[in-house]
């Protein structure tokens, strides 16, 4: 058939394809926030404490961070179908690795890999995106990628705390590897990483003709020669990372030890946080592209994060008003994607793809850091007191493990108010 007989790809395909891609994101994210909401299940079974917990959350981290920069070379050369069958089968393997655990040895190598492998699920849903949608439909996708991935950290919520409850954590945890497994299967069947292997025409802009690689260590070197990338790197590990540590390991159980809460109703509180920070990205990326700056509007929402982070953490709010203040404090952590586009506007377009790259190290550098730190500052402050083999802590012992969230957002707004504002321009 001639080029010009064929016709670009049907929607319903293009969504198919790149939704096999997003739920691997949707995967990670789910597998990121779990944790939470089997903390008394996971210490009480390894016969841990906050410390050795926090770090068993922070392998995923440890990996996921790792893969970060290599990950968009690998996807250039493998293609997104390759890498996301790949990244969904080292999930299963993870996954069932770690619901099977004889020991925390083991249960942390499950952690490492599944966070290894859905570090690929990003970078491979963006390319899908620039192959099956028209450029206009990019940043529809780019947005829906972050509601996807918040979906699954709403079903790590509620609904896998009912069914913890009734089947049990390594059972449920047996269940998600199963249905990785499929996942990777059907991204082997279904995906093509360009319309042109289905026999439609592409909506690639660029070239498909090979090329040499890309030199990863001269383009990182001249990446973190520009000021505002280090600012745009470090700024997210206090803002995001205090949402990451909180919503993803410790605001469940300060929620049920402090407040009296049960398992459910922690979740949803938590999960009101992650979606307030979903709703803040997109939003918040539009209104500086509307007042034509990216500084104002990055310190503004960073200093309202730190305010709210200093009420949560030093004064003692009722359980309604700490829920209002978890509102705009998730959405003004959503400025992430203000970062993002300011990096890009920083340095030149051909360095784009390693400043990405390094820039979302930011968050996940913070959760890796603060979900083992507060543990073992909870750890220090425990007051010896133990609940179904599992320990329990006070309100005092969270207080003091949560102001080193305070603490790193402090750092934070101090950080961005250095910040060099592109003026939504690109640099050339």
């Amino acid at each position: 058939m001639s080029e010009s007989a064929r016709e670009f790809p049907p929607a319903a395909l293009a969504w198919l394809v790149w939704g096999l891609g997003a739920l691997l994101y949707l995967i990670g994210f789910y597998q990121r926030v779990a944790p939470a909401v089997i903390t008394d299940q996971l210490m009480a079974e390894f016969a841990i404490g906050a410390a050795a917990l926090g770090n068993l959350s922070g392998f995923y981290f440890y990996s996921y961070v790792a893969m970060q920069i290599p990950t968009g070379v690998i996807a250039d050369r493998w293609g997104p179908r390759r890498l996301l069958t790949l990244g969904a089968g080292v999930a299963a393997l993870g996954t069932a690795l770690f619901a099977g655990a004889t020991s925390l040895w083991w249960a942390n190598a499950g952690r490492l890999l599944i966070g290894a492998s859905v570090a690929v699920a990003f970078v491979s849903m963006l390319k899908l995106a620039s192959h099956w949608f028209a450029p206009r439909q990019y940043a529809l996708a780019s947005g829906m990628a972050l509601l996807t991935g918040v979906i699954g950290a709403v079903a790590a919520g509620v609904p896998l705390s009912l069914l913890v409850d009734a089947f049990g954590w390594r059972a449920v945890m047996g269940v998600s590897a199963g249905l990785t497994a499929l996942v990777s299967l059907a991204t082997w069947w279904l995906v093509r990483d360009d319309p042109a292997e289905a026999g439609y025409v592409s909506h690639f802009q660029g070239t498909h003709q090979h090329h040499e690689p890309t030199p990863i260590l001269r383009g990182l070197l001249e990446v973190v020669s520009y000021r505002n990338i280090w600012i745009l790197l470090l700024t997210p590990v206090g803002v995001v990372g205090a949402v990451l540590a909180f919503a993803g390991l410790w605001g469940v159980p300060y929620l049920r030890q402090v407040h009296g809460l049960d398992a459910k109703a922690a979740a949803t509180i938590t999960s009101t946080l992650l979606v307030a920070w979903a709703l803040g990205g997109p939003v918040l990326g539009a209104w500086s592209e509307r007042m034509g700056r990216r500084k104002p509007l990055y310190v503004l929402t960073t200093f309202i994060a730190m305010a709210g982070w200093a009420a949560i953490v030093f004064l003692p709010l009722p359980l309604w008003l700490l829920v209002a203040v978890l509102v705009p404090v998730g959405f003004a952590s959503g400025n992430i994607t203000i970062g993002f586009a300011c990096a890009k506007e920083s340095l030149p377009l051909r360095l784009t793809g390693t400043a990405s790259g390094v820039c979302n190290m930011g968050p996940l550098v913070g959760g890796m850091l603060l979900q083992p730190a507060v543990g073992w500052v909870l750890d220090s402050h425990w007051p010896g007191t133990l609940v179904n083999g599992a320990r329990t802590y006070d309100a005092a012992a969270y207080q003091a493990g949560f102001s080193l969230i305070f603490g790193t957002v402090v750092v934070s707004t101090i950080l961005i108010s250095f910040l060099r504002d592109t003026n939504c321009r690109q640099a050339v």
